[in-house]
């Protein structure tokens, strides 16, 4: 890089000295050279903003002895790459006469910590071509410039002039090469140096499990972090985040393990809480989630932008919508937007509680959209029904220039799909395949078969699964299959039954679906034979969760509870309300129920179903007209679809029910999905 004039030479800042500077007395000015020395150093080591520094630079290259003083040069390189201005960095680096090897690794430093990592190389390569020797300072640079760039190559030059310097044993220089080969993919020469570094401390294991957890190799990480244990090294805040791509989707057992690391930490940071809450978020458990964000309020630790953008997509999960619309208020109040990620999640989250409405004026509310921020309304419009809403937002999506990705159309379609638009949804497909060129994938082909499904077409839906060039995946017999319990077709929904028996041979709902379409057709002993086999495999039908948030609580009920502190009011509460709904012509849907027994009895067991206890709960604790939203961890069944329609017309209220494939807005005895879910 060339300069045009020398930096240590430039005089154009030339206004007065700020307060740091004007703490020095004239006669101090005058006296000898290190007495000067002395205060310029003390002033730039305390790293000051880049007005002061400037000014401070100013007053240096009046004076020729501190112009040329290589120490006060390197304080300034330093100083002005903490104010993110390796540039002028550079300039200084350039017209310094005498580079020492300090003077190189401040450089070196300086493109490292902004990220310009071929630059820190370059800058290491003319230090060995000028035979600068490097030392315990340059290496650990380089070695992080080396894996921010994923220069393999150049890494195992550095290691090799690690060896022939004899720094083999350095603590730092180990840590960055564990580092350095993890995220290079070298997972076996990590393990290595690991393996032969004579001292070791959280941050070297820490290297490991990210090397691990960043390639895919989730048992190996957690494995490190038990030996690092068994070995003394008590894992920290830094040892949750390397975990935190390796505890995704992963088994209750290791999430515990994770939270038994976060328990026993001496003391836990922003970072720690806010790891375990992704943890919890990343593992579907949304309630513990939203419990430890309670917490960490409780003990006063103030939340950042990571802690909102964790939690409120569990807050989506629950349909906690007052919690989020609290987190939305801090978001504003501490100035935190613009900020896309965060601002994705508020529409996401308002989107997922069924507040359409607050949904659509975040959106419209953001400065910068992505196509995140699109797909997820667009989604949202198609699971309430609002199919329509939907295709107007894409078509708004396109004429704001922005190109739809593959989870764009994905989006599209199912909300044609909801909303039985099926010209539509054909139309939309053929403009992803003909003129954006994606090649479909599972998700499109599911969505199409829904889509044909819901539209009564079962024989063009099974015609079109015969036709695809990718094998069908549960989701794609399973949307056929609850097609074929609408229009009750049982050839096509015994075929579709048998390929999801041999795809997922332990997920209880297909049989209940197939055991469904008997029941309606009223053959029990089918009913029977398909719980025969349920009993024989182990297979036990999941019991049905109902999730209501109630005072910045979530309150759980399960089909049948007795557990809640109010189960005998709500129960009594319940009753009343059944014979109101019987005066409206309510009449229990038994074919819900799918064992062949008494029709009393049926009628018995449908009324205890969860969402009807979190109904009646939240009616019970909420001042009239307040709207009700409730997740439910099952697909509502017939009766309960039902018995809510007629609530929200005896009660006034706007009930929003989240199952697992769609969101119910029951208003005036009305559901948004016109009966088809």
């Amino acid at each position: 890089m060339t300069s045009i004039v020398s930096p240590l030479r430039l005089r154009r800042y030339t206004s007065t000295a700020n307060s740091h500077l004007q703490t020095l007395t004239k006669s101090q000015l005058s006296h000898s050279f290190y007495v000067d020395e002395a205060c310029w150093s003390r002033i730039l080591d305390e790293l000051p903003d880049i007005k002061t520094l400037k000014k401070l630079h100013s007053r240096i290259i009046f004076d020729p002895d501190l112009c040329n003083n290589t120490s006060l040069v390197i304080k300034l390189m330093r100083a002005y790459a903490a104010c993110g201005q390796p540039n002028v960095t550079r300039q200084l680096f350039d017209e310094t006469s005498e580079r020492n090897v300090a003077v190189y690794n401040v450089m070196i430093r300086s493109y490292v910590n902004n990220k310009f990592y071929k630059d820190a190389i370059l800058v290491y390569k003319n230090m060995c071509k000028r035979d600068v020797g490097a030392d315990n300072y340059t290496f650990p640079c380089v070695l992080k410039a080396c894996f921010g760039s994923d220069n393999l190559r150049v890494g195992l030059q550095v290691h090799g002039a690690v060896g022939k310097r004899g720094l083999d044993a350095d603590l730092f220089i180990g840590n960055c090469l564990v580092a350095m080969y993890g995220k290079c993919g070298c997972l076996v020469e990590a393990r290595q140096v690991l393996n032969e570094m004579p001292k070791r401390d959280v941050i070297s294991w820490n290297s490991m499990v990210v090397g691990y957890a960043q390639n895919g190799r989730f048992d190996d990480a957690l494995e490190v972090c038990k030996e690092m244990s068994v070995l003394g090294h008590k894992p920290n805040a830094g040892t949750m985040a390397s975990l935190l791509p390796a505890v995704s989707n992963t088994s209750i057992e290791n999430v515990l393990f994770v939270k038994d690391i976060f328990v026993n930490m001496d003391k836990k940071d922003l970072v720690s809480w806010n790891v375990m809450i992704a943890v919890y978020v990343k593992n579907v458990l949304p309630k513990e989630a939203v419990e430890l964000y309670h917490q960490m309020e409780t003990c006063g630790i103030e939340p950042d932008a990571i802690t909102f953008a964790s939690v409120l997509p569990a807050c989506g999960d629950l349909s906690a919508a007052s919690l989020g619309r609290r987190i939305h208020e801090f978001i504003e109040r501490k100035g935190l937007r613009p900020n896309l990620s965060l601002e994705n999640a508020l529409v996401d989250m308002y989107a997922r509680c069924g507040c359409l409405t607050e949904a659509r004026k975040m959106f419209e509310g953001m400065k910068f959209r992505d196509v995140v921020s699109w797909t997820s309304l667009i989604s949202a419009y198609g699971k309430s029904g609002q199919g329509r809403d939907g295709v107007a937002l894409f078509s708004q999506m396109l004429e704001s220039g922005l190109q739809p990705d593959s989870i764009a159309f994905v989006s599209i379609l199912s909300a044609c799909s909801h909303a039985g638009l099926l010209l539509e949804g054909e139309s939309y497909y053929k403009l992803m395949t003909d003129n954006y060129k994606i090649v479909p994938r599972l998700e499109h082909y599911a969505c199409m078969v829904d889509l044909k499904g819901r539209s009564g077409r079962i024989n063009e839906a099974f015609n079109f699964i015969k036709q695809m060039p990718l094998e069908a995946n549960e989701r794609i017999w399973g949307a056929l299959l609850g097609a074929c319990r609408v229009y009750n077709d049982m050839d096509i929904g015994l075929v579709a039954a048998d390929n999801l028996f041999e795809l997922a041979p332990k997920q209880s709902g297909y049989y209940v679906l197939l055991s469904n379409i008997y029941a309606k057709a009223g053959r029990w002993e089918d009913v029977t034979i398909v719980r025969s086999i349920m009993r024989e495999k182990g297979i036990k039908k999941m019991p049905g969760v109902s999730n209501v948030e109630l005072n910045n609580m979530v309150h759980t009920f399960l089909a049948g509870d007795t557990s809640h502190p109010q189960s005998k009011e709500i129960y009594e509460e319940l009753d009343i309300l059944i014979g109101k709904m019987k005066e409206e012509g309510y009449v229990p849907e038994t074919d819900s129920s799918l064992h062949d027994i008494e029709e009393e009895d049926k009628e018995n067991h449908l009324v205890v179903h969860s969402e009807k206890l979190a109904i009646v709960f939240a009616i019970m604790n909420t001042s009239h007209g307040t709207p009700i939203r409730i997740t439910k961890n099952l697909r509502v069944c017939g009766d309960c679809h039902i018995a809510t329609k007629l609530i929200s017309k005896i009660t006034h209220r706007l009930i929003v029910v989240r199952d697992t494939n769609r969101y119910h807005h029951f208003q005036n005895g009305v559901c948004s999905c016109s009966d088809y879910w």
